[in-house]
This record gives structure tokens, C-alpha cells and sequence, in this order.
């Protein structure tokens, strides 16, 4: 992928990790499959395309992974999901520390509920309801918003912003 980019574009100066998998089950009925698929793609995955940015992004980059607010909400059946994404966190605040001297800024997403497949598959409708109504702004977010966001991080004005996870959530945490 890398590789391409470089050959299509001459360089790579913005990375989104927005590749993600949430397979919800308590930790008693999560099997090592589940674990080690979450792990793969949400923590695995983000992790192999920072390092190859750390050695291959352009001065004045920028990268942006994903996260979730569930972090912070710690809601039952989301234990996996949750600590893929708090590593994923972690990730973020060291590598910013590590670009010094290359002008790349690293900052994270953790959008709250979006109307997206992710969250809406294997949902019921009072559920959905319930989640809409956590935030103050009393609605699902929507991929224009989250766009938004990475728009903002990605752009110049977001050139200050470093090391730092953007909770878009509508105010749910």
C-alpha cells in the first residue's frame, strides 16, 4: 500500500487507520478467535501501518487513527473492542513523541455512535434509541461528522493539535 502511494503520488503525507472490527461478548463468552481477530485487525493492523508511516511519511504529515468513545464509557460486552482501541490510544500519544524534529502530527478519533453498519448491525432499534440518546445532542453521529473531524486534523488547521484523542461523540463522554 505504501509502496503504491509513493509510486502514484511521490510521497505520503497523510495516514487515516480507519480500519476496525467490533465482535461484542462478555470477557466469560469472548473464545481466543474473537480475541485474536479483534487484536488483528484493530490493534495488529493500525500498528503495522504506523510503523511503515514513521519511516515513510513526509515532513509535515499527519496521522490519524481510530478509536472509540466506548473507552471511556466501558460498557459491558465491549471489553475486547474497548482495550483494542485504548492500545490503539497509546499508540498514538508515544508515536506523536517520536516523529520530534519531522513536523507530523498523530492524533486519534473516538467517535461515539455513528449510523454506520459497525455499529448498527445486530442492534435493535431500542437499543439504537437508547445509545442516540446518551448525548446531549440526542442523535446517532454521521459519517459527515467523523469526516469532519479528520478533515480538521488532517488539514492546516489542525497543525497544532498533537498526541491528543478527539472524542466526536456529541458530548456523550
Amino acid at each position: 500500500m505504501f509502496d503504491a502511494a509513493e509510486a502514484a503520488f511521490g510521497g505520503i503525507d497523510v495516514l487515516v487507520n480507519n480500519a476496525g472490527i467490533m465482535m461484542l461478548s462478555s470477557l466469560a463468552q469472548t473464545d481466543d478467535e474473537n480475541f485474536d481477530r479483534q487484536i488483528g485487525v484493530n490493534l495488529r493492523g493500525t500498528f503495522n501501518t504506523l510503523r511503515e508511516a514513521a519511516r515513510r511519511l513526509r515532513h509535515g504529515g499527519r496521522v490519524i487513527n481510530f478509536s472509540t468513545s466506548t473507552v471511556g464509557l466501558k460498557l459491558e460486552t465491549y471489553s475486547v473492542y474497548a482495550a483494542t482501541k485504548a492500545a490503539v490510544e497509546t499508540l498514538t500519544a508515544i508515536m506523536a513523541k517520536e516523529m520530534r524534529g519531522r513536523n507530523i502530527t498523530v492524533n486519534a478519533i473516538a467517535p461515539g455512535p455513528v449510523a454506520t453498519d459497525l455499529f448498527l448491525n445486530d442492534k435493535s432499534e431500542e437499543l439504537v434509541a437508547r445509545m442516540a440518546k446518551m448525548n446531549p445532542l440526542e442523535r446517532l453521529g454521521t459519517p459527515e461528522d467523523i469526516a469532519s473531524a479528520v478533515a480538521f486534523l488532517a488539514g492546516p488547521d489542525g497543525g497544532w493539535i498533537n498526541g491528543q484523542t478527539l472524542r466526536a461523540n456529541g458530548g456523550m463522554i
